[in-house]
């Protein structure tokens, strides 16, 4: 159909990365597509560490080469530090055939890269613009849209796809919303100048360190423009612990962290903290007729191992290949072909989170008998490979990491 300014064939809600990559895909296919978003671009927002796999799914977007030519610091791989122990994944060295490379991104010019991007294919992109209701409908979908100056008016769209992130538009307004099975965590982060950085391809690597107090971990993600992300991760009872004022708290917890300690030496803090609350979410479902969730506005669960944007992405490119097959006259079976595989791929996240806090993978890591093999595969699910059904850490993920510790702690107590 012929877009007008009240009748489109898809919706968009969100113009983070994986609205735009829907909105990429679905253009490139021959659909008239609309994306509506609620803030500004550049806008300040985490989720700065790429894995390797988001690099298929930006080339699969047509967003590759955009980003490309902004130059972001490469990453090569992910160190994880506990005191004076180290373990590191090197994305060259994995199990699944991939990119061995990925970038940190600062993601309010990243973002506004991907945006420009598809608006140069042809997307429209508008923004400060707020959707405040929908109705379903059998052909046609309703989707009143307020604008800036608070004047409303409703698009009619043949499907609606929601990637409005933390702002969870469909959820809120279908009440999807349910409560996240994880223990409530908040993250405490700040940009900082002057950190004393590695050399070389170690130079972009992501670094997780654990605090000595156990389940609290600090993240470093360093940028190409001299910046670094730091962020506490941790409950609420342990930050309560340090002082109120931010600044403070977060020097203080990194203080306490020897390896961030050396690295923040001489390094300054690039702005105010940010806090993060309850940053984990969920829905009781992921589509319905005439709709489908993207990105965080399904479900989110914890940025230990920076899988937040590829499984956005992840979720995108797959949505938007699937609307495209149901606009053109395919039958779609959304439960088999996206839901499943899309829960599949965040239950293999979910196993590697629980074995990250429970101690499990810490033991697999830091264990001086880990196998070569073993190391590789565990490295492709570090890399975004959720979804290869080859690698035994994603076919048995809910058995092979506490199976492993195990036996792996046994060893290590008989010595």
């Amino acid at each position: 159909m012929n877009a007008s300014p009240d009748h489109v064939d898809v919706l968009i809600i969100g113009a983070g990365p994986a609205g735009v990559a829907a909105a990429a895909v679905l253009h490139q296919k021959g659909h008239d597509v609309l994306v509506v978003e609620k803030s500004t671009f550049p806008r300040f927002v985490i989720g700065e560490s790429l894995l390797p796999h988001s690099m298929d799914l930006l080339e699969a977007a047509g967003l590759l080469k955009a980003a490309e030519a902004r130059g972001y610091l490469k990453k090569y791989g992910a160190a994880f530090l506990r005191d004076d122990e180290l373990a590191e994944f090197d994305f060259s060295e994995q199990h699944t055939e991939g990119w061995a490379w990925t970038w940190q991104v600062p993601r309010d010019d990243f973002d506004l890269v991907l945006v420009n991007a598809a608006q140069e294919m042809g997307v429209p992109v508008q923004f400060r613009h707020e959707v405040t209701a929908y109705e379903p409908g059998d052909e046609l979908s309703a989707v009143t849209i307020r604008d800036e100056e608070g004047a409303e008016r409703t698009v009619h769209a043949r499907f609606v796809v929601d990637a409005s992130g933390y702002g969870r538009v469909l959820p809120r307004l279908l009440e999807l919303d349910r409560p996240s099975t994880l223990p409530l965590r908040h993250s405490l982060f700040d940009w900082f100048e002057g950190d004393v950085r590695e050399e070389g391809t170690l130079e972009g690597r992501t670094w997780v360190c654990m605090h000595p107090a156990g389940e609290t971990w600090i993240w470093v993600i360093p940028f190409s423009n001299g910046r670094t992300s730091i962020g506490v991760v941790a409950t609420p009872e342990f930050l309560a612990k340090y002082p109120e004022d931010p600044r403070e708290r977060l020097l203080a917890i990194c203080a306490e962290e020897p390896n961030v300690a050396r690295r923040l030496a001489n390094a300054k803090l690039a702005m105010e903290p940010v806090n993060i609350a309850g940053y984990s979410t969920s829905v009781t479902a992921l589509h319905g007729k005439g709709w489908v969730l993207v990105g965080n506005s399904g479900e989110f669960l914890d940025p230990v191992f920076s899988a937040g944007v590829t499984v956005a992405l992840e979720s995108s490119v797959l949505a938007a290949g699937l609307v495209h097959e149901q606009l053109s006259g395919t039958d779609v079976d959304w439960d088999a072909q996206y839901a499943q595989p899309l829960s599949s791929a965040i239950a293999v996240y979910r196993s590697f989170i629980d074995g990250w806090y429970s101690g499990d993978l810490p033991e697999i890591f830091f264990n001086e008998r880990q196998e070569p093999e073993v190391k590789a595969q565990i490295c492709s699910v570090l890399a975004g490979y959720l979804l290869d059904a080859t690698n035994p850490f994603v076919a048995q993920h809910k058995r092979k990491v506490p199976v492993l510790a195990k036996v792996l702690r046994g060893l290590r107590e008989q010595a």
